[in-house]
C-alpha cells in the first residue's frame, strides 16, 4: 500500500511517500514544497494546492495522511496552518483518496515512541525505520515522512481510513496481515 504524508506549513509545507506492507516501510520519495514568504497568501495557498496535486496524480497513492492542527501560541499562524491543511485536504479529497488525520503527539508515539519526542528523535526514527543513510532533511519532510509511517503503524488498510483515523485504527503492535 502506498501512503502519502503531509507536514503542511504556510512558507515549507512537507511532503513524504512510502510503501508499505504492513510489517516494513519503503521510501518512495520525500521533499518540501518551499515558498517566499514575500509571495501574497493566497499565492501560497494555489501553489501548494497545485503541487500536492501533482505529487499525488504521479505517486498514485492508496490514501493520505495529514497532521491534524495543534494548539498555537499565535492564533494568526493557527489560522494561517488550518487555510494549509484544508487546501491539503482539498488536494487529497479531489484526486478521490481517504484521508486519515493524526495529532503530532500521535505521530511522535507511533514513530518513536514518546508523544513529546523532539524533531532530532524523530527524524532519526524516520531514517532507521525507512533504511535511509542520513536524516531526512528539510525536518518538514521528515515530519511528513512519519506521519505517513504513523498511518502504517495503525494498520488502516485496503482503503478504510477515515476523516478521523478513528475506528477503523488499531495498534501496529498487534497487526496480523490478512490471508
Amino acid at each position: 500500500m502506498r501512503i502519502f504524508g503531509i507536514d503542511p506549513g504556510s512558507i515549507r509545507t512537507g511532503y513524504g511517500c512510502i510503501d508499505t506492507d504492513g510489517s516494513r516501510c519503503r521510501l518512495v520519495e520525500f521533499g518540501a514544497i518551499s515558498l517566499s514568504a514575500r509571495r501574497s497568501f493566497p499565492e501560497r495557498l494555489t501553489t501548494i494546492f497545485d503541487e500536492l496535486t501533482s505529487l499525488i496524480a504521479n505517486h498514485v497513492p492508496a490514501c493520505v495522511a495529514v497532521e491534524d492542527v495543534f494548539h498555537a501560541r499565535n492564533a494568526r499562524s493557527a489560522l494561517k496552518l488550518g487555510q494549509v491543511r484544508g487546501v491539503a485536504l482539498l488536494a487529497a479529497a479531489r484526486s478521490g483518496l481517504p484521508v486519515a488525520e493524526y495529532a503530532a503527539t500521535e505521530v511522535k508515539k507511533s514513530v518513536v515512541g514518546y508523544g513529546r519526542a523532539e524533531k532530532s528523535q524523530v527524524q532519526q526514527m524516520v531514517a532507521l525505520l525507512l533504511g535511509l543513510d542520513a536524516v531526512p532533511a528539510p525536518h518538514d519532510a521528515a515530519d511528513a515522512l512519519a506521519i505517513a509511517i504513523c498511518h502504517a503503524h495503525m494498520g488502516v488498510f485496503q482503503g478504510a481510513a477515515t476523516s478521523s483515523g478513528i475506528g477503523t485504527a488499531r495498534s501496529w503492535r498487534r497487526f496480523r496481515p490478512t490471508q
